[in-house]
């Protein structure tokens, strides 16, 4: 009887938990066509959820969700140049990386579009790259 229990109990609880496939990969909401004054944190924080949402949709060869969020990234490339309150150690390369992270997205949209393994994992890096160098603190 304790045996048909804890079986019992434990397919309730499988039954309960969605795999890691089950979350969401969802990228945020697209920003409005006509590029807007935002703040430089909330354009970082979209870069993160943006490329978050990428590498998540990548791992699981969702490239329609990949394509969507790397346009999502050339639009906060757009937006980045006319971004306020960029902290000061940005304030100098905010075009550059504006341009960077325009250049990345593209590379990583086109290899989402062609399903291009090689590419879309070369696109990725460079992608992480712009935007952990966006970091608000911290070393580089």
């Amino acid at each position: 009887m304790r045996n048909v229990i804890c079986a019992a109990l434990l397919l309730v609880l499988a039954s309960c938990q969605g795999g890691p496939d089950s979350r969401p990969i969802a990228p945020p909401a697209p920003l409005p066509e006509k590029v807007q004054i935002l703040p430089y944190g909330q354009l970082l924080e979209r870069a993160r959820a943006l490329a978050s949402s990428a590498n998540e949709a990548f791992y699981r060869d969702n490239w329609d969700t990949l394509e969507e969020a790397a346009s999502g990234l050339e639009q906060v490339a757009l937006y980045l140049v006319k971004a306020d309150d960029v902290p000061l150690r940005h304030q100098d390369t905010i075009k550059t990386t504006s341009a960077d992270l325009g250049k990345a997205a593209k590379e990583l949209r086109a290899a989402a579009v062609a399903k291009d393994v090689n590419k879309t994992t070369a696109a990725m890096t460079k992608v992480q790259r712009v935007v952990r160098e966006m970091r608000i603190g911290g070393g580089m």
